[in-house]
């Protein structure tokens, strides 16, 4: 059950936008994240760590993400609740793996493009990580306030955000012009 992000609950929210140089029409990020080769995630950040694709036992599509979001190891069972060619909702209750103890974070990833023109979209890569009740009690046990969690969270996905957004937009944009992944950056 999807927990709604407040600000009692909010770790962090991200969003970053990055050109892809390609017409609309051919940009299906749905395709492109569905089908998505590990080594084509990992090319994406020096913090991924390996990607797969999988499903639910109902059959919608799953990304699974293992990446470090700052002190973090994530692993992400992305539900793909929404795959069209223009946005990807995909929602994971994600184990976060810490030097002080294991723990679960909700996070929601948006994956949108919009048209700029003929030959220009915009693509947008939006990360919501929501506390979860494992986390609260995980914090709880570690006297670690919300707003310092929030702080580190907001920081690192930050960071993160920015590195790997810029890449999928060209890995996109590669898919949508040629068809194939391991294409030049």
């Amino acid at each position: 059950m999807e927990i709604i992000q407040t600000s009692e609950n909010a770790l962090s929210q991200s969003e970053v936008k990055a050109i892809i140089n390609a017409p609309i029409e051919k940009v299906d990020i749905a395709d492109w994240l569905l089908n998505l080769p590990d080594a084509e995630y990992q090319r994406c950040s020096t913090k991924h760590i390996g990607a797969a694709i999988s499903s639910t036992y109902d059959g919608q599509p799953v990304s699974l993400n293992v990446e470090t979001i700052g002190e973090a190891l994530m692993v992400q069972h992305y539900v793909a609740t929404v795959h069209q060619p223009d946005y990807c909702r995909m929602l994971s209750l994600s184990d976060a793996i810490t030097s002080t103890g294991k723990t679960k974070v909700q996070v929601l990833w948006e994956l949108r493009v919009t048209k700029i023109d003929d030959n220009t979209c915009e693509y947008s890569n939006t990360i919501h990580a929501t506390a979860t009740p494992e986390f609260f009690e995980f914090m709880k046990e570690r006297n670690i306030s919300l707003e310092k969690a929030h702080e580190a969270r907001q920081l690192a996905s930050d960071e993160h955000n920015r590195e790997e957004t810029p890449l999928f937009a060209k890995s996109i944009e590669n898919k949508a012009l040629t068809g194939k992944y391991n294409q030049p950056f």
